[in-house]
């Protein structure tokens, strides 16, 4: 049987580190993790360069065996959120 390959991608915040937590907890010894701190990003970009091939768009964000999770995909900030929101409009 082979491992799931479980990818975290999270800021090191207090809003991501339960899910970090929730994530472990849920797993089996079957599960291969890897956290990608994006606040932590410097010379290794790997987890910049999976978060843009992946379709990250908030965080925390998780993705197995190399594809994100239905329930990480589609939030988006965009630009007519933020219009239907009311800003700019003062």
């Amino acid at each position: 049987m082979s491992k799931q390959q479980i990818e975290i991608f999270t800021a090191g915040c207090p809003v991501c580190e339960p899910v970090v937590a929730l994530v472990k907890k849920t797993a089996c010894e079957n599960c291969e993790i890897t956290i990608h701190n994006l606040s932590e990003q410097n010379e290794n970009t790997e987890g910049i360069t999976k978060m843009k091939e992946y379709g990250v768009k908030k965080l925390p964000a998780i993705a197995v065996n190399r594809k994100l999770i239905d329930c990480c995909k589609n939030i988006e900030i965009t630009k007519d959120n933020l219009v239907n929101a009311g800003i700019g409009s003062c």
